[in-house]
């Protein structure tokens, strides 16, 4: 009986340390209720104002719907901002015997600072880079669409994973 007491007091003295405000999404908020996240800008020539206004829209569209904090247009309790610096495409795959492509790869390259105002220790300025395949016989403006949308799935989710999932 003695053991079993110990035992919880044992736990009764740990668990606390190790506790932070966690959502059943896995998330880590450090108690926060609100976030922003600023227009990303396109700093390449290749990058539109319509990309970069998807991927803005679709990292808040993450934060929405995997956390329970709410979005206001500025000065959130936890803030994305940053700028979208690469847009390349290029041959990723030789047909055989040939000197052509069989695949072009358009890669995504964006900087992101995350910045948490309740505990600063979380924030960071990070890089994120994430890349889709496609038939070099395809033009570019016809797939794109597809293309824009497998990227930015990923970025978004690797951002959130960055910042709030604390991976």
């Amino acid at each position: 009986m003695k053991l079993v007491g110990c035992t919880l007091i044992a736990f009764a003295l740990v668990l606390p340390g190790g506790c932070r405000i966690y959502s059943l999404t896995g998330g880590q908020f450090s108690g926060a209720k609100t976030f922003s996240v600023a227009y990303l800008k396109p700093q390449t020539a290749l990058a539109t104002p319509i990309y970069a206004q998807r991927l803005t829209e679709g990292l808040k569209d993450v934060m929405l719907s995997q956390s329970p904090l709410k979005w206001i247009e500025q000065d959130g309790e936890l803030q994305f901002e940053g700028a979208i610096t690469g847009y390349q495409i290029s041959a990723n795959t030789v047909k055989g015997g040939a000197e052509t492509a069989a695949l072009n790869r358009l890669t995504i390259q964006v900087k992101i600072k995350y910045t948490n105002q309740i505990e600063p220790n979380y924030s960071f300025e990070k890089t994120f880079s994430k890349f889709a395949d496609f038939e070099a016989d395809q033009d570019l403006f016809t797939v794109q669409e597809d293309l824009w949308k497998l990227i930015n799935e990923q970025l978004v989710q690797e951002i959130y994973n960055a910042s709030v999932g604390n991976w």
